[in-house]
């Protein structure tokens, strides 16, 4: 088990409670704006306690996955609680999925980039396992690209790698192009710090190469 990981497992307990004004006046907003997009067979990854699992449409067959078990114990009490039977989680590293390549219509990831040890082979796996011109939706926060705005994400950088290994300063978008995907959306939600990327896995008609392992 990775030290990051670890953390989330110690975290679990008042993870939901540590968020709750955040998720309260803004991320939950954000969370079904996203996940609302998603289609067919879904993998979400980093499902942490399942804070999206009531977004999802109907008719989507969804497996969730995180690399903490105390999360997943979480989520799955979440989606027990929900009466949701169309949902299935699985312990599992998204810098290692443990699926067959071209599986998935679509890809959720909200939140989780910022954590990933080594965020460019997490997004690389995440394009291996969708199909060929299946979307992925991130919903991350990042470095923005003022100076200023990024005072307050340096200042908060060594407080969250201590406590949950997670990095304020991530440039998630340019590393979800580094994977592959061809990005077909952006929106700022929080300044340009919160972004909602729709991003594709250019299918077999698309002049775009495959990314290099």
């Amino acid at each position: 088990m990775s030290k990051t990981a670890k953390k989330y497992d110690r975290f679990s307990r008042i993870y939901d409670s540590f968020e709750a004004l955040v998720e309260r006046r803004a991320f939950s907003r954000y969370r079904e704006r996203a996940v609302r997009l998603a289609e067919g067979k879904v993998l979400e990854v980093g499902i942490g306690t399942g804070k999206n699992l009531p977004y999802y449409p109907e008719g989507v067959e969804v497996i969730g996955i995180d690399f903490s078990r105390g999360m997943l114990e979480k989520a799955e009490k979440r989606r027990k609680e929900l009466g949701l039977k169309n949902i299935r989680l699985l312990h599992m590293d998204v810098q290692n999925l443990e699926f067959e390549d071209n599986t998935f219509d679509t890809v959720v990831s909200t939140f989780v980039f910022c954590t990933v040890p080594d965020p460019v082979k997490g997004l690389r796996e995440v394009y291996r396992v969708l199909k060929p011109g299946g979307k992925a939706i991130f919903l991350e926060h990042m470095k923005s690209r003022s100076k200023l705005l990024n005072v307050p994400l340096y200042m908060m950088e060594p407080f969250m790698r201590a406590m949950l290994g997670t990095s304020m300063l991530r440039e998630t978008q340019d590393n979800i192009e580094k994977a592959g995907f061809r990005i077909e959306k952006v929106e700022n939600l929080f300044f340009d710090i919160v972004r909602l990327i729709i991003a594709r896995k250019p299918g077999k008609d698309d002049s775009e190469k495959e990314p290099v392992p």
